[in-house]
């Protein structure tokens, strides 16, 4: 019996595409594995540069808090930085990755139609990889300082998630805008540059949420979604206080999900024009 032809269309509900991108998990996992093969086969950099990238931040950082503020031991600014540094880590990467994947495969996106959105989602295999060996920097920091995990380390995964979130919405739009505006692959860094400095990498939200700033200033600072993400971390690792500011936290939070949102319902909307304008 002859086989139904079965037409995959750009222009199909939300429920038939969400199906497709299931079908077609195959290329999914085709795209991952090229993308870690390329990142890892017969490289010594590729592996170095998922742990010295993390650790000269850590470093750098440290170094600056600890020479602008001599009042906390070196040591508690070193495991501070460590552990806001490692999913800051995460997120710049899935960022930068999936932001660009539609550009660097625009020659299999001329060629036949799928679900586009699975090429940035493809990219997120290989930060999670670069995630897993950057663990072992906190893993050495937290055994050399002799910091033990509090109990709240099992809620890690949730954070992990929630950095995923907010690196795939943030990617997926500016994926999208890349293919048509090939000059917002120089906003990519700059973006990611600015997102290190206003992120609490060196100093904890506390000092941010208890001092004197007017409110608009401290929500401001909560707008950034990798602020849940690293207080997260460092609640789950070192049991330091998490919910500071129940309102910061909602917006961050909130800030999250409304990128995941607006850039999942954008690329949806020109996907149908990457094909022509690539």
């Amino acid at each position: 019996m002859e086989q139904p032809l079965v037409i995959v269309d750009a222009e199909r509900s939300d429920r038939g595409y969400w199906r497709d991108v299931w079908r077609y998990r195959g290329l999914f996992t085709f795209l991952a594995w090229r993308d870690l093969l390329v990142r890892y086969k017969q490289t010594f950099i590729g592996v170095a540069w998922a742990v010295i990238r993390p650790l000269l931040t850590i470093v750098v950082f440290s170094f600056f808090r600890y020479m602008f503020d001599t009042t906390i031991p070196l040591e508690d600014v070193i495991i501070l930085v460590s552990v806001a540094t490692i999913p800051w880590q995460l997120f710049a990467t899935a960022l930068g990755e999936s932001s660009g994947s539609l550009v660097a495969n625009s020659s299999l996106l001329t060629k036949v139609y799928f679900p586009r959105i699975i090429v940035p989602l493809s990219t997120i295999i290989v930060c999670l990889v670069d995630f897993l060996l950057s663990l072992l920097i906190l893993a050495g920091v937290m055994i050399y300082f002799g910091e033990v995990p509090s109990s709240n380390i099992i809620f890690i995964p949730a954070f992990i998630l929630l950095a995923l979130l907010a690196a795939i919405g943030t990617g997926l739009f500016l994926a999208a805008l890349n293919v048509k505006y090939r000059d917002f692959r120089y906003v990519v860094p700059f973006i990611i540059q600015l997102g290190l400095f206003i992120s609490p990498i060196a100093i904890s939200s506390t000092q941010v949420y208890e001092s004197d700033y007017p409110d608009f200033v401290k929500n401001l600072y909560s707008l950034n979604p990798m602020v849940a993400v690293i207080d997260g971390f460092r609640w789950s690792l070192l049991d330091t206080p998490f919910i500071v500011n129940q309102t910061g936290l909602m917006l961050s939070l909130g800030m999250t999900f409304l990128m995941l949102i607006v850039g999942v319902w954008y690329f949806r909307r020109v996907e149908s024009t990457f094909a022509d304008i690539i």
